[in-house]
Parts: C-alpha cells; sequence; structure tokens
C-alpha cells in the first residue's frame, strides 16, 4: 500500500511537472507560430484557396490560437506591469472601444422600434403582404421577414452592447460581501472575477460558438475533433453554403448572423475582461484617489441629477 502511495504521488508530481513544460513549450512556440501567420498571410487568408479557408477555421479554434492570445496577454501584461503607463493606456483602449460599438449599435433600439411601427401600419392599415426598400433593384421582402428580422437587432444590441454596458456600470449586481469589504479588498476581487469568471467563460463560448458559426458557413461541416490534417482533406469537397433556413415558409433567412454575433460577444467579452483586470490592479496599487481614472462614462448634462440617471 505504501509503494502504491509512493508511486501515485511521483506520478502526480511527473504529471504536474509535465504539463507546465507543456505549457512553456506552448507560449514560446506562440511567438514563433504568430511571425509565421503575420509573414504567410496567404495561407490562411486568401480565402479563394479552399485549403486556406480550412487552415482559418482550423486556428480560429485551436490550442495554437489560444497561446498565441496568451502570449501576447503575457507580454502586454509584464510591460504594464514595469510601465504603469502602458496599462493605463490599454485600459483607455479597450474601454474606449467598448464604447464606441455600444454607442454605436445602441441606436438598433431606435431602429428596432421604427421598423415595428412600420410594420403595424402597413400590415394593419394598408394591409400590405410585403415591403420594398431600395432604389433601381429594390430589397422586397414579406412582412413576415421584417417582423422576424425585429430579433436580429435585439440581438444586436445584446450582444455588442454588453461590454459597453459594464463600462457605464449598468449591469445588475446582487452582492452580499462587495459591498461591505474595503476598496482593496474589492479590487481584488475585482481581479478574481476577471481571471477565473470572465476570461475561461469567453473562452469556452468562443471554442463552441466558432465551430457552431462554420458548421453553418461550409460543407462538409467541420468539428471541434478535427485534426488540421482531416479539415486540409476535407477542403478539396469544400463549398460555402450560409444557412438561408427560416423558422417560417417567409421568416428571416440570416440566422447565420446571429452565430457571428456570438463569437463577437465572446471576443469583446475577453478584450474587456483584460481592460477589468488592468483597471482593477491599477486602483488597487494607486489608492482610491484611482477610482474611475480615465474612465469615459455617458451623462445626460451637468450635475449630479443626470449623471445618476444614467445608470
Amino acid at each position: 500500500m505504501g509503494n502504491e502511495g509512493v508511486v501515485s504521488f511521483g506520478q502526480l508530481i511527473s504529471g504536474i511537472g509535465s504539463g507546465i513544460l507543456w505549457m512553456l513549450t506552448e507560449t514560446v512556440m506562440a511567438f514563433y507560430n504568430i511571425a509565421y501567420a503575420i509573414t504567410h498571410p496567404g495561407l490562411w487568408l486568401d480565402w479563394s484557396n479552399k485549403e486556406a479557408v480550412m487552415r482559418f477555421v482550423y486556428y480560429g479554434g485551436s490550442t495554437e490560437f489560444f497561446f498565441a492570445v496568451f502570449a501576447l496577454f503575457l507580454v502586454l501584461t509584464i510591460a504594464g506591469l514595469i510601465r504603469n503607463e502602458i496599462m493605463w493606456g490599454v485600459v483607455r483602449i479597450l474601454e474606449g472601444f467598448a464604447n464606441g460599438i455600444g454607442r454605436l449599435f445602441a441606436w438598433a433600439g431606435l431602429l428596432m422600434v421604427l421598423q415595428q411601427i412600420i410594420i403595424v401600419f402597413l400590415q394593419r392599415i394598408f394591409t400590405r403582404p410585403d415591403i420594398s426598400i431600395g432604389f433601381g433593384i429594390p430589397l422586397q421582402f414579406d412582412i413576415s421577414w421584417f417582423a422576424e428580422e425585429l430579433k436580429l437587432y435585439n440581438a444586436l444590441v445584446v450582444a455588442l452592447c454588453a461590454t459597453y454596458t459594464f463600462v457605464q456600470g449598468g449591469h445588475v449586481r446582487v452582492d452580499l460581501v462587495y459591498s461591505a469589504v474595503k476598496f482593496r479588498t474589492k479590487k481584488v476581487i475585482d481581479m478574481f472575477g476577471a481571471v477565473f469568471f470572465m476570461m475561461p467563460a469567453a473562452i469556452l463560448t468562443w471554442m463552441y460558438g466558432w465551430y457552431f458559426l462554420w458548421r453553418h458557413l461550409i460543407v462538409p461541416k467541420p468539428s471541434a475533433s478535427d485534426t488540421l490534417d482531416r479539415l486540409l482533406l476535407k477542403s478539396r469537397a469544400m463549398r460555402w453554403n450560409v444557412e438561408t433556413i427560416g423558422f417560417s415558409p417567409n421568416g428571416f433567412t440570416g440566422y447565420f448572423l446571429f452565430k457571428i454575433l456570438l463569437v463577437a460577444f465572446t471576443a469583446l467579452v475577453f478584450l474587456h475582461a483584460i481592460a477589468f483586470l488592468y483597471r482593477s490592479y491599477l486602483e488597487w496599487k494607486e489608492g482610491e484617489e484611482s477610482e474611475g481614472k480615465y474612465l469615459d462614462r455617458d451623462t445626460l448634462g451637468e450635475g449630479e441629477e443626470a449623471y445618476e440617471g444614467t445608470h
């Protein structure tokens, strides 16, 4: 029994060591992979070549891509720890990006309302069966197509405005501990949440969403278990087969756009997790006087009442 215990412990140590060595090797190789991808764009960006499409599909959800992102994140973090100005710069860029995307696509809510009003008027008052939009060659679809398309506007707001809402402090939060602890403890909790909740959730959603997207764009359908060699073999029979099937006979036919939005949403969440981690660390290091530093939040005008009305 004692020998079995010693062997098991030795295997545990060996497994941990092998895992650490594998991570170090993959991280180092990531810099080579990044340089190779940049210097050979035709291998994965020339979509007139079917093999390039399959390489793009494979590497988009691969271990190599994960470690390439991890390597860049590691370099950026080390540089930011040495010079905090770099980290603040990253925070301002990523939060500005989230704000810009969110402020743009928030207008989809208004478009959704206007389109719904038009649908009601044309269907109930003018009894029109379809809507025609455009000049020269008009875009003409059944009213049910435009009615189902309203889901797309809602998806645009949810997927592309989530990080914007986070920056603006608009998400509903329920906590029993956070509000009662000290400022620096709050920042430690924020850093923990960014690393152990936001980032893993975004990575897992990306891994599922990436192949979910491509399975509705091309055939033969790629799988997460496919190796690169297998996908290159599939490329011989590859053709574009964009999903255009609606839930009703004359309904909305662009449901593949929702898959694209899922991937975009996870990318935005991951990027903002980096910004939130860096901001939390910098505010933890610099103290309460740095809270909200460089934070660009919307206001309705001058005065505290206007500011509070945006939350």
